[in-house]
């Protein structure tokens, strides 16, 4: 997996080779072709988006492929109090990177997403993450990443959010919105475990990364582009204040 962190001479071959990589696209001419931002488009928003009620904090926790990705989008969210990195689906014991990496932990890299419901409602939150965060039609993988923790997934924190997540997928593939079905999990009851301070805000903090400008930076382009009225340009960060 391109992605790996395991050691600092992974980290650096991976970046020798992701340069590489993009200094054959532009010999090619592939760089001026239309970008995942550009061709990306919204899907329909959910038929049922039950209200807030009283509620001034509401938490989503979603998988969607590389954290880094999710947190970034959901950062510049108007409406996203904090998006944090980490694992859900497995135990509290295993929820370290280097046990997650090797696919058999039962967790998935997430986000978890502390949103005012009177601001933005769980299902604009969905909305969104089917838009721009994942291809929920990949199993098991995103983009360069491959295996379960890579998995998209949503991870109910009340009846709520699990009824409007199972109604909201029934409505995307009876309308075909995507060009295969959907298979992203619904596991409800999971705890979630903020992953390791490295990984947080690592788009905010590593824009120039390749594997960040391949595979990240669209995300937020096309938050930008199909959600101007969510679109925050500052994004709310974890490690504000706390150094690297």
């Amino acid at each position: 997996m391109i992605r790996t962190l395991r050691n600092p001479t992974a980290r650096t071959i991976r970046t020798a080779c992701l340069f590489a990589a993009l200094a054959v696209m532009a010999g090619l001419g592939l760089a001026s072709l239309p970008s995942a931002a550009e061709e990306a488009r919204a899907v329909p928003a959910p038929a049922l988006d039950e209200p807030a009620g009283k509620a001034t904090s509401e938490i989503a926790v979603l998988a969607g492929g590389c954290f880094w990705g999710v947190q970034g989008v959901f950062q510049h969210v108007a409406g996203v109090t904090r998006a944090v990195s980490g694992y859900a689906g497995g135990a509290k014991d295993t929820a370290v990177y280097e046990k997650v990496g090797n696919g058999w932990t039962g967790h998935a890299e997430s986000v978890q997403v502390t949103f005012d419901p009177r601001t933005i409602s769980y299902g604009r939150i969905l909305q969104i993450y089917f838009s721009v965060a994942l291809d929920p039609t990949e199993l098991n993988r995103q983009g360069p990443d491959e295996g379960t923790q890579y998995r998209s997934a949503i991870f109910p924190t009340s009846a709520k959010q699990a009824r409007v997540s199972i109604a909201y997928i029934a409505q995307l593939d009876a309308a075909h919105a995507f060009a295969a079905p959907i298979v992203t999990d619904i596991e409800p009851g999971r705890a979630f475990y903020p992953a390791e301070d490295y990984h947080q805000d690592y788009l905010t903090r590593h824009p120039t990364q390749p594997y960040i400008v391949i595979n990240d930076l669209p995300k937020v382009a096309n938050l930008k582009r199909l959600f101007p009225d969510r679109y925050r340009a500052e994004p709310v960060l974890v490690m504000a204040g706390k150094g690297e």
